[in-house]
């Protein structure tokens, strides 16, 4: 019978240190992916700016300046109009993926005439005024805080409160309105999923790279919308050359009722307001009164 032939102590010991550093490479170059799909994120998803160069004073507005604190510890900036009627609606607006508040202030204005509710809209962290650095995680705790700086106040009432979305804000609003119930809804040139996004956006042979290799933020509204009870308002610009209107036909498929599409004609992906004009302000003005 032949017999098994064991290596040599010093090959067994060599082998077992081979492995080891096989192993120490393999969880470096795994943290340093998870590092890399960070910084993409923060590259491809997040663009903020730091300088807030105007406040809703400089629009001629009455407002007020809120600060608050994540559970995280991240400190959050951001503008709380008040209505002229106290008992007025609260607009909890979650803005999309560049800039800050400071940029969204002639906005602010004209919703705050058009629908006459308090309007509550606040910078993620990194952004603005806020502190951190942004991450979908993160952005979802802003808007838990969000929420309970409102709940805090003491003069909002929050059975009326409407949580609004654009864009990446979309995904904000979903994920807080699957958690909280609120009465009503509203998204607008909303996506379905940063996978999806990439899809759309990828050709070629990086179309072949899994989106997950890229980046870390999921942002799926699609799977979430479901979840929601409250009525929901969908909008979005008939030629979006950035986020296709369809993503937001299958939003609306996915959507429990009651629930309303408007598409705004004409309208791309920034330029929704100017190009909606009164009948944009009304449709608004409509789905949240008749809540």
């Amino acid at each position: 019978m032949n017999r098994i032939r064991r290596a040599p102590r010093k090959a067994r010991l060599v082998c077992a240190a081979t492995l080891a550093v096989l192993l120490i490479i393999a969880a470096a170059t795994a943290a340093l992916a998870a590092r890399e799909r960070i910084m993409l994120d923060s590259q491809l998803i997040f663009f903020p700016n730091r300088d807030v160069s105007q406040t809703p004073a400089d629009v001629g507005l009455r407002y007020e300046d809120a600060w608050f604190t994540a559970t995280d510890g991240a400190q959050l900036h951001g503008w709380f109009v008040p209505a002229a009627d106290e008992s007025a609606d609260t607009l909890v607006w979650f803005h999309g993926n560049a800039g800050n508040i400071a940029d969204r202030a002639d906005n602010l204005l004209l919703l705050s005439r058009s629908l006459s509710v308090n309007i509550f809209i606040f910078d993620y962290r990194g952004y603005g005024n806020s502190d951190g650095k942004p991450s979908e995680r993160g952005l979802y705790a802003d808007g838990e805080a969000a929420l309970a700086y409102l709940r805090a106040r003491g003069d909002v009432d929050m059975t009326r409160l409407t949580l609004f979305g654009r864009s990446l804000g979309c995904a904000v609003a979903v994920e807080l309105a699957t958690r909280h119930p609120v009465k009503a809804v509203i998204l607008e040139s909303p996506f379905t999923s940063i996978d999806a996004m990439a899809r759309h956006m990828r050709d070629g042979l990086t179309a072949l790279i899994p989106t997950s290799w890229l980046v870390r933020s999921k942002f799926d509204s699609l799977s979430k919308i479901g979840n929601i009870h409250s009525p929901i308002l969908l909008l979005h610009g008939d030629r979006d050359d950035i986020v296709p209107i369809e993503m937001a036909h299958e939003l609306f498929a996915a959507a429990n009722a009651p629930k309303r599409f408007y598409p705004i004609k004409g309208a791309g992906h920034n330029d929704t307001v100017s190009i909606g004009g009164n009948a944009y302000f009304a449709a608004l003005k409509e789905f949240i009164s008749e809540r």
